[in-house]
C-alpha cells in the first residue's frame, strides 16, 4: 500500500473538481511540488496521465492574479496543433495561442502552444514575452535524444530566465534520476517523480496461424507459454534460416482481413497496426477493402461524411482526384484508414478525429503516430520487429517497443490494453519476450554546438558565459558522470601496472632493455603479418621488415638476459604489463575525448566562424566578439545555417525572382530518397542555374573547412525538386507538380513548409533586398494544399 497523502492544497482540490476525477499518487506528488514553487520532471508510461500535471500548471496560471503566462512546447507541429485545439475547448479561443513556424495565432494569449524551435528563437531574440512567463511545459522531453532537433531542448532548459519553472514530461526512461539531477543543477529546485504504474495493464499476445496465444505463462512471470516456447525453439534465427529465406522468396504477407476479424470477434477493436513503411500502410488498407471489411453502420457513416467534409471541403475537385480522395474516403466510411507522413495533413487530421470518436476502428500507421498523438487503441498490432533506419533494416529497441505498445489501453474505457505480435516463420519469440519485459530505455543527450548557436551566445552573453552554458549541457553532465567510472578504472589499472612492472623486473635495467627488444620484434612481426598481398608485391617494405626482424632476433640471442633462468617468468609479466599499458592509454584517450568533446567541438566551430569573418579575436585568446556579419547568421537556423548566411553575404541570390528563390531554397532543405541520391537535376539556364552553381561552390568552401577542422558535415545541396517548386510557384497544377517532384502529397506539403520556414528566416536576416524577394516567394508557395494544410 502507498503512503497516505498529506492534506491536499486548496489549488489541487479545486483542480480535481474541474477534471472530475481523483488524481493518481504521482500526479498529486507533481502538483504538490508545483504548488510549493518547484519545477518537476515526471517520467511515467505512455497513457499514465502525465499531461494532467501540465494541465494543472495551466490551471494555476489561469487562476493567477498577476497576469502570468505559460508556454506549452511540443517536439512536432501535429502535437502542437492537437494541444492547441484541446486548450481552446477548455479555456476559450481568446485565451490560447499557437506558434509553430507556419502558424501565428493569438501570440499574446496567456496560454501559448508552440514548437521548441519557436521558444529557442524567442530566447535568442531576448523577447519581452519571457518577462511574465511563469511556466514552460516541455512535453515528450525525452525527444532531446533526437540527433537533429534534440539539442534545442537543452538550449532552452539552460537559457530560460531563472524565474521560469519547467514542467518536463517524459516517457519512462531508465535514467530519469540522472536527467533530474542535471535539471536540478542547471535550473535549481526540481523534483523527480517517477511512476512505473500503468493504469491500464498491457496483455501481450502472439497471433499464430490465425489464433491469439498469450505471450507469457500466467503461472510463471516472464516465461513464454509452453506452446510458444516450443514454437520459438523451432523458429529461432539460427535453426530457421532456410525457412526464413523461403518465406521471403514467396513474398510472405499478413492476412490483415483475418486479423481484423479475429480482433473483432474477441472484442479487441479499435486497433492500430504499426507498419514501418508508408507504402505498407496504404497497401494494408487496400487489402482490407478488397477483402470486404466493413466496420461501420449507417449512422456512423453519416457522421464520418460530415467530419470528412469539415476537414477537406475546401480541396478543389481536381486536387481530390490527384490525392486519391475517393479511395481514402471510401475506406474511412468502412472504418479503416492509414496514418503516415506521406499523407496530406488534412487527411491525417481527419483520421485522427475519426479514430478518437471511435468511428474508424482500424488504423495502419507508421511509428510517428506513437509520439504522443492522442490516438489510444484497445489493441496495438506489430507485424514485424525490425524497421529500415535509412541505411539498413535494424531491430526495434525496447524503448521503441514500449512507445508503440504504449498506445494500447484507453484509460476510463478499457480494463486492459492488448499488444499482438504477428508470428511468422523466423520470428525469435525469446527476443519478443525480452522486448516485452524491458519497459525502460536510457535517455542520451545529442547536444552539439552549431554556428548559429555560437554567434547567438557569444553575441548575447560573451565567450566566457558561452563556455559556461556549453559546460552546463546534459551532454557534458553525462560525460562527466561517465568519466567518474572510467577514471576509477584507470586508477585501478595504473595500480596494477606498478605491480606488473615489479614482477617483470623492470627495476633491472638489463631485463628492461631485453623486454624492449622483444616488444620491438613483436611489433615488426605484427606489421609483416598485416601487410596485404598487394603491398607485399608492390613494395620493398616487407623485405625491409624481414631484415629488421632478423637483426632484432640476433640482438636478442646475444643479449646477456637471454640466458637467464628466470627470463620467461619475467617475460610473462612484461607481456601483461604491455597489454594493460595499451588498455590504460586507450582509457586515458577516451576520458580526454569525453571531457573535452563539446568544448573541442565549440573551439573548432569558433575557428570556422573566424575564418569566414563572423567572429574576430582581440588581444587575448579569450577576447572574441561577433562582427557585423553575425547579424545575418544569428537569424538562420538549421543544418546549413552557415551556407545560407554566406550566400546572403556574398549576394549570390540577388538576381533571382521570387519563384526562382523558392526553387533555389528547396535545394537547401530537400533530402532525396536513397533511390534518387545519384540522380542529376537539370535546371533551366539563366539566373537560377548560376545561383545554384554559386551556392554549391559556397557549400564546398564550408565543407572543406569543416573537413579540415573535423566537424560534422552536410551533403551537397540537391536540386532534384527545384523545377517542381518552380512550377508550383508559377501556378502549376498539383498533378503536374507531384509528378515532377516524385513526392507524395504529404511530403510535398512538408517540403513547402520547410522552404517557407527558411524563406521567412531569410526575410528576417536581410529585411531589404533578398528579404523582400523571400517574402514574395512565401506568398507564391502558400496556395492550394499548402495553404489549407495549416491550422485555421
Amino acid at each position: 500500500m502507498s503512503e497516505p497523502h498529506a492534506p491536499l492544497a486548496d489549488e489541487i482540490l479545486a483542480f480535481q473538481r474541474t477534471v472530475g476525477f481523483a488524481l493518481d499518487d504521482f500526479q498529486l506528488d507533481a502538483a504538490a511540488s508545483i504548488v510549493a514553487g518547484r519545477g518537476v520532471l515526471v517520467a511515467a508510461p505512455t497513457g499514465a496521465g502525465k499531461t494532467i500535471v501540465a494541465d494543472f500548471a495551466v490551471y494555476l496560471t489561469m487562476q493567477s492574479a498577476r497576469r502570468e503566462r505559460i508556454f506549452y512546447t511540443t517536439p512536432i507541429k501535429a502535437l502542437s496543433n492537437q494541444k492547441f485545439h484541446e486548450l481552446q475547448r477548455r479555456y476559450g479561443d481568446d485565451q490560447v495561442g499557437l506558434l509553430t513556424g507556419d502558424n501565428n495565432i493569438n501570440k499574446a494569449a496567456p496560454i501559448v502552444v508552440m514548437t521548441t524551435e519557436v521558444l529557442r528563437n524567442m530566447i535568442y531574440e531576448r523577447s519581452g514575452a519571457l518577462d511574465d512567463l511563469a511556466f514552460v511545459v516541455m512535453d515528450e522531453v525525452h525527444y532531446l535524444a533526437d540527433r537533429i532537433r534534440g539539442p534545442v531542448w537543452e538550449e532552452i532548459i539552460i537559457q530560460l530566465p531563472e524565474h521560469v519553472r519547467i514542467i518536463s514530461l517524459s516517457a519512462t526512461v531508465s535514467n530519469a534520476e540522472e536527467f533530474g539531477a542535471w535539471l536540478q543543477e542547471v535550473r535549481g529546485h526540481t523534483d523527480v517523480i517517477v511512476s512505473e504504474f500503468r493504469p491500464v495493464p498491457l496483455n501481450q499476445h502472439v497471433l499464430v496461424k490465425g489464433e491469439l496465444v498469450e505471450l507469457f505463462d500466467p503461472r510463471h512471470e516472464g516465461r513464454l507459454t509452453s506452446g510458444l516456447a516450443r514454437l520459438g525453439g523451432l523458429s529461432g534465427p539460427k535453426s530457421n534460416r532456410d525457412r526464413q529465406r523461403r518465406g521471403r522468396d514467396r513474398g510472405q504477407h499478413v492476412d490483415r482481413a483475418h486479423l481484423i476479424r479475429v480482433l473483432e470477434r474477441e472484442d479487441l477493436l479499435p486497433m492500430i497496426g504499426f507498419i514501418f513503411s508508408r507504402v505498407g500502410c496504404d497497401a494494408a488498407v487496400r487489402q482490407c477493402m478488397l477483402a470486404g471489411i466493413g466496420l461501420t453502420d449507417r449512422q456512423e457513416r453519416d457522421q464520418i461524411k460530415r467530419i470528412i467534409e469539415a476537414h477537406t471541403g475546401d480541396i478543389p475537385q481536381a486536387d481530390r482526384e490527384v490525392l486519391g480522395y475517393k479511395s481514402w474516403r471510401g475506406a474511412l466510411l468502412r472504418g479503416v484508414g492509414a496514418h503516415h507522413a506521406g499523407m496530406l495533413p488534412a487527411f491525417k487530421e481527419t483520421v485522427e478525429e475519426l479514430y478518437q470518436r471511435r468511428l474508424v476502428k482500424v488504423v495502419f500507421a507508421t511509428e510517428t503516430l506513437a509520439l504522443g498523438i492522442n490516438m489510444p487503441a484497445r489493441t496495438v498490432v506489430l507485424e514485424k520487429l525490425e524497421k529500415f533506419n535509412g541505411v539498413a533494416k535494424v531491430p526495434i529497441t525496447p524503448g521503441e517497443y514500449t512507445q508503440l505498445t504504449g498506445r494500447a489501453g484507453r484509460r476510463g474505457i478499457d480494463d486492459q490494453g492488448h499488444a499482438v505480435i504477428v508470428w511468422q516463420p523466423g520470428l525469435d519469440l525469446e527476443r519478443v519476450a525480452t522486448l516485452a519485459s524491458k519497459r525502460t530505455y536510457p535517455l542520451r543527450s545529442s547536444f552539439r554546438p552549431t554556428y548559429n548557436m555560437a554567434v547567438n551566445l557569444i553575441g548575447s552573453v560573451g565567450l566566457t558565459r558561452t563556455r559556461d552554458i556549453l559546460e552546463s549541457s546534459f551532454a557534458q553532465f553525462q560525460a562527466d558522470r561517465s568519466v567518474v567510472g572510467l577514471a576509477r578504472k584507470l586508477k585501478e589499472q595504473r595500480g596494477s601496472l606498478e605491480g606488473y612492472a615489479e614482477s617483470a623486473g623492470f627495476d633491472d635495467p638489463e631485463l628492461r632493455e631485453y623486454f624492449d627488444l622483444r616488444r620491438r620484434l613483436s611489433d615488426v612481426d605484427r606489421e609483416i603479418q598485416g601487410l596485404s598481398k598487394k603491398q607485399r608485391r608492390s613494395s620493398n617494405r616487407r623485405e625491409q621488415l624481414i631484415g629488421e626482424a632478423r637483426a632484432l632476433k640476433t640482438e636478442l640471442q646475444q643479449h646477456p638476459a637471454h640466458h637467464r633462468e628466470d627470463r620467461e617468468e619475467h617475460a610473462r609479466w612484461a607481456e601483461r604489463w604491455h597489454r594493460l599499458r595499451r588498455s590504460s592509454d586507450d582509457l586515458q584517450r577516451e576520458i580526454e575525448h569525453r571531457v573535452g568533446n563539446i568544448a573541442a567541438t565549440f573551439d573548432r566551430v569558433v575557428r570556422v566562424l573566424e575564418h569566414f569573418g563572423y567572429l574576430q579575436r582581440g588581444a587575448t585568446a579569450d577576447d572574441i566578439t561577433v562582427t557585423e556579419f553575425a547579424a545575418v547568421l544569428d537569424k538562420i537556423y538549421g543544418e546549413r545555417d552557415l551556407v545560407v548566411a554566406e550566400c546572403l553575404r556574398r549576394g549570390v541570390w540577388r538576381e533571382l525572382g521570387a519563384d526562382q528563390l523558392a526553387a533555389l531554397v528547396s535545394a537547401l532543405v530537400y533530402e532525396p530518397r536513397r533511390d534518387r541520391s545519384d540522380e542529376q537535376a537539370q535546371l533551366p539556364k539563366g539566373a537560377l542555374q548560376q545561383a545554384y552553381v554559386d551556392t554549391v561552390a559556397i557549400w564546398a568552401d564550408v565543407d572543406a573547412l569543416e573537413e579540415r577542422h573535423d566537424l560534422p558535415r552536410n551533403p551537397e545541396p540537391n536540386a532534384l525538386v527545384c523545377t517542381a517548386v518552380l512550377r508550383w510557384s508559377r501556378g502549376g497544377t498539383l498533378d503536374n507538380v507531384l509528378t515532377e517532384a516524385e513526392l507524395p502529397a504529404g511530403d510535398f506539403v512538408r517540403l513547402m513548409k520547410m522552404v517557407i520556414d527558411l524563406l521567412d528566416q531569410i526575410s528576417q536576416a536581410e529585411p531589404e533586398g533578398v528579404g523582400v524577394t523571400a517574402r514574395a516567394a512565401c506568398e507564391l508557395l502558400r496556395r492550394g494544399i499548402v495553404e489549407y494544410s495549416s491550422v485555421s
